[in-house]
C-alpha cells in the first residue's frame, strides 16, 4: 500500500556510539525522504562523533574510529541535514524512544534550530508491538496453533510455557542464528546451556540488571551516574555508595551481589 502523505515523510536510522541519549553521539545517519507524489530521495552520512566508539559497539554496527576519523562532525553537516528535513514528518523503528530524541540533542549541541514540535512521528516498532501481541497467549496460539484456555491461571500458564518451548525447538530446528560475537552458528539446539545463553537479554550479575558484566567479564554498574564503571572502582572511590544501595529500595538480590563483591575485595 502506498503511503497517503500530505507532507514528505523521512525514514531514518542512526548508528551511534551507544544507547545513552545524553552522552552518546551519532556515527552514521541514513535518511529516505518520501514525497507525496511517491518520489524518493536518499541521504547517508558518516559522522565523526568526536569521542571513541566502544569496541563492543563497533562489533554491532561495524563502524570503527578509523572509519570516521576523517569524516565531518555533526555540527559541520547539521544545517545541511536540517534543510533536508525541513517540513517533513518522520518514521523509524524504535525512533520515538531513541533516534528522534538523540537527533534532537545533536541539533541542539550544533546550535541548529530544527523545530520538531509540529512534526508527526511514526514508530514502526510500536505498531509492530501493538498489533502483534507479545503475550503468552499470543505465543501459545502462534506456536501451538490453539487458544490458551484459562489464561492467567498459574498452572495453565506454566503448562503453556512448557508447550511453547517444545514447539519453539521444533519450529527453529533448522534456523541458523547469529551469536553474541556476530558469527552465524548452527540452529538452536535442545540444550539447556545453549537455550539459556540464547534467551538472555543481558549478561546480568543480579537478576534485574543493575549490575552487569562487560565484554571482559568485569562487573560494572548499569544505571545512574556510575553506569559503565566497574563496581570495584565505585566501591573504592565512593565509600558511601555501598551504604546508599543497602539503605535504598533496591532488590535484596542486588544488595547480596554487591555485598559479595565488597567482601571479595577485602580478601584480595
Amino acid at each position: 500500500m502506498n503511503l497517503n502523505l500530505k507532507n514528505p515523510l523521512i525514514f531514518l536510522d542512526l548508528e551511534t556510539t551507544g544507547m545513552n541519549i545524553v552522552t552518546d553521539r551519532i556515527v552514521e545517519i541514513a535518511l529516505i525522504k518520501v514525497h507525496p507524489d511517491g518520489k524518493e530521495e536518499e541521504k547517508q552520512y558518516r559522522i565523526n562523533p568526536e569521542m571513541p566508539i566502544p569496541e563492543v559497539v563497533t562489533k554491532i554496527h561495524g563502524i570503527s574510529d578509523e572509519d570516521v576519523k576523517d569524516k565531518p562532525t555533526f555540527k559541520e553537516v547539521a544545517k545541511t541535514i536540517a534543510q533536508f528535513m525541513e517540513g517533513c514528518d518522520f518514521a523509524g523503528f524504535n525512533s520515538n524512544r531513541f533516534d528522534i530524541p538523540l537527533l534532537a540533542e545533536e541539533f541542539l549541541r550544533a546550535d541548529v534550530d530544527l523545530d520538531l514540535k509540529k512534526r508527526k512521528f511514526i514508530d514502526v516498532q510500536a505498531i509492530f508491538h501493538k498489533m502483534e501481541k507479545r503475550t503468552l497467549a499470543a505465543a501459545y496460539k502462534f506456536y501451538c496453533q490453539k487458544p490458551l484456555e484459562d489464561a492467567h491461571s498459574a498452572m495453565a500458564d506454566t503448562k503453556a510455557t512448557y508447550e511453547v518451548l517444545k514447539a519453539q525447538l521444533d519450529v527453529y530446528k533448522d534456523e541458523e542464528y547469529e551469536d553474541a560475537h556476530g558469527k552465524t552458528s548452527k540452529p538452536i539446539v535442545n540444550d539447556i546451556q545453549a537455550l539459556s545463553e540464547f534467551s538472555a537479554y543481558d549478561t546480568n550479575v543480579d537478576f534485574v540488571g543493575r549490575i552487569v558484566y562487560d565484554e571482559k567479564g568485569v562487573e560494572i554498574i548499569n544505571f545512574g551516574k556510575n553506569k559503565g564503571i566497574p563496581v570495584e572502582k565505585v566501591l573504592r572511590e565512593q565509600p558511601g555508595y555501598y551504604g546508599w544501595i543497602l539503605n535504598s529500595e533496591f532488590p535484596l538480590y542486588t544488595k547480596k551481589v554487591l555485598t559479595a563483591i565488597k567482601l571479595r575485595m577485602k580478601d584480595n
